[in-house]
């Protein structure tokens, strides 16, 4: 019986891994006038959770600017706009036992957007993402098993570099796009 369970349990493992590919990026959403001026990413001194691996807060900043240079350096708009994130905190999964004690790696990032001709905030106050790495086949059973703290870093900056795409895309009107319409909930009285 117990080898039965133990061959289901790596039959799915092995299903979920195999459909766990590579970071990957998608066709870009529409930004309107957007493209990247300045990527500035500041991890100097980021809070780590104490079970944590540990992490050179340079390795963060260049993992997350490499990640968000990929994601947003792609977009070819006519006006730069000028991208800042700190690294505030993150936890990057030790091993641990699996399906028991199996801890997930998270960031927490702050970003903030300024338009490079005018030199204006378009956000008043930072906007903090809190952004983990997701579930697929490696990290089913732990990533600090299946993953090294720089592969870690590395699908935390891909999934940052995502959150902040999209909510660039949540606001249009900072690109010369039109405002999303409000959504209205109908009343059930």
């Amino acid at each position: 019986m117990k080898t039965a369970r133990l061959s289901a349990f790596l039959l799915v493992a092995g299903l979920l891994s195999a459909c766990a590919g590579p970071n990957v990026v998608e066709a870009p959403v529409n930004l309107g006038n957007f493209k990247m001026g300045h990527n500035i990413v500041v991890a100097d001194n980021p809070q780590k959770v104490p079970i944590s691996r540990e992490a050179d807060p340079k390795d963060w900043d260049d993992s997350l600017t490499a990640a968000i240079q990929t994601r947003l350096g792609r977009y070819d708009g006519d006006k730069f706009y000028n991208l800042g994130v700190s690294v505030d905190a993150y936890a990057l999964a030790p091993p641990g036992i699996p399906l028991v004690i199996s801890p997930k790696s998270v960031v927490v990032v702050t970003a903030t957007v300024w338009d490079d001709e005018t030199g204006k905030k378009l956000n008043d106050k930072g906007e903090q993402f809190t952004v983990f790495e997701g579930l697929d086949g490696e990290t089913m059973i732990g990533s600090g098993l299946t993953r090294t703290a720089e592969q870690q870093m590395e699908k935390l900056s891909f999934n940052a570099a995502k959150r902040i795409e999209r909510w660039l895309s949540d606001h249009p009107e900072w690109f010369a796009l039109p405002a999303k319409p409000v959504e209205v909930v109908a009343s059930t009285k």
